[in-house]
Order: C-alpha cells, then structure tokens, then sequence
C-alpha cells in the first residue's frame, strides 16, 4: 500500500527537519503551508490537529503527528532507515542523544530565540538569561562534537540519520536566529566534527531539495542566509 503523507510546514521553522528526512527516504509527500504571517497556526482547523499551534504536523495514515523528534522516530521505523533498528544494540545510544536533541538542545534554543516569553519584559532579565542559555549551547554543541569524533554508525557518518538532519537544522538556526542580536557565542570552527558533518549533509540530494522548496541558499548549514520568502523562525 502505498504511504501518504502531508507536512504542514513554514519555510525553515522546525518542518524543515521532517522534510529532509522525507526527501531522504524518498517518500512522495505534499505540503500545506502554514500562513504564520496571518496567525493560521493559532486557527481552529490547524489547532485540531496540533493544539500546541507549533509547526511541523505531518498527515500519516496512522493519523495526524506533531513533535519533530516524534515524527522522525516514526518515520524511521516505519520505512527502516535513518536510525538503528529497535533491535539493534545501537538503538539505546541513539535514542539517548536523539532525545537530548529535541528535549534539551532545542529546549534551550528556542528560550535563547524568545527569552521574553519565559522571563518576563525586563531587558536585563532577558539579557542574563541569554547570557546563560548560550553557555549551556555551548556546551552541548561542545557534547555532540565529541560524540562524532567516537564515528557512531548513527552520526555524522556517510549514511546521515534523523539526528543528523535535526541537529544540522538547529545549527542553521543558531547562526541565524533572533536576525538582530549578537551571536558571536556561536563559531562553527569550534567545532569541527560537527562542521564536517554540516558540509557532508550539503551535497545531499534531500537537502538540495529543501534549499530549492525553501529558498535556504547554496549553503544552508555551514553558511546560512535568511530563507526566501523569509517566514524563518526556529519553532
């Protein structure tokens, strides 16, 4: 039988994750854009299938998922790639930092794009809590670095994964996002293994794909520019 799939996407907010893995299993989808400018991720229809209002939605036979980790783990297992087979003894170690990605690193990116919403109007208040959550980014960044270095099977190695495709989009994000604030915190040539991985996932076809859809630019990860149309926003 024959997979069906619809992605409610925004270009380059968390959609662009689950894209990427869809061109990569290559798997026919279609898209159902998801207006942010006129507030349709707060409407009534889209709220009936994702009552958090955070994009991406991705329309399965098995019914409608929200939660980007989520939706990848399910895709993964569904067609038998981008990640360790649950019976494999890798399964454990990549279920552990695929989670520490959604659950921590992306945790902390979004309270590092929108401090007011978790500290209040305060400047100041708003200026020291991003102060601390791009140390804490820092070091997870410094954490994955070290895990690639190890050369799992599951990163950063020649066949990518869900994590890869994740991590590479918050990245992008990292050096992008807020568009005007400082982000001299975050220096890809601290990291190299990682920056490696960046320039592998490039030359992918699941990833020219997504630039062409999206408009990321020729160098979506290692050198970002603002997407065109630019409804960007790391949710």
């Amino acid at each position: 039988m024959r997979q069906s799939y619809r992605l409610h996407y925004a270009p380059d907010n968390a959609s662009l994750v689950i894209r990427l893995a869809l061109e990569e299993l290559g798997l026919p989808y279609e898209t159902a854009l998801v207006d942010r400018s006129a507030g349709a991720q707060n409407s009534v229809a889209y709220r009936a299938i994702n009552p958090n209002g955070l994009i991406p939605v991705l329309e399965t036979p098995d019914g409608a998922i929200f939660e980007t980790a989520a939706i990848m783990l399910w895709l993964a297992d569904r067609h038998g790639a981008l990640a360790p087979a649950p019976e494999s003894p890798e399964r454990a170690a990549f279920l552990k930092w695929l989670f520490f990605a959604s659950n921590t690193l992306h945790a902390d990116l979004r309270i590092c794009f929108y401090p007011k919403k978790y500290i209040g109007d305060d400047d100041a208040d708003q200026a020291a809590l991003s102060k601390v959550i791009k140390q804490r980014l820092q070091l997870h960044l410094g954490h994955l670095n070290d895990l690639a270095a190890t050369k799992p099977s599951w990163f950063g190695a020649s066949q990518p994964s869900v994590l890869d495709f994740y991590l590479a989009c918050m990245m992008r994000w990292m050096a992008l996002y807020p568009a005007k604030s400082d982000r001299s915190w975050f220096d890809l040539g601290q990291y190299p293994q990682l920056a490696a991985l960046l320039q592998r996932l490039e030359s992918r076809p699941a990833t020219l794909a997504a630039q062409a859809a999206e408009g990321l630019g020729p160098t979506p990860f290692t050198l970002p520019s603002f997407a065109n149309p630019p409804e960007g926003s790391a949710t």
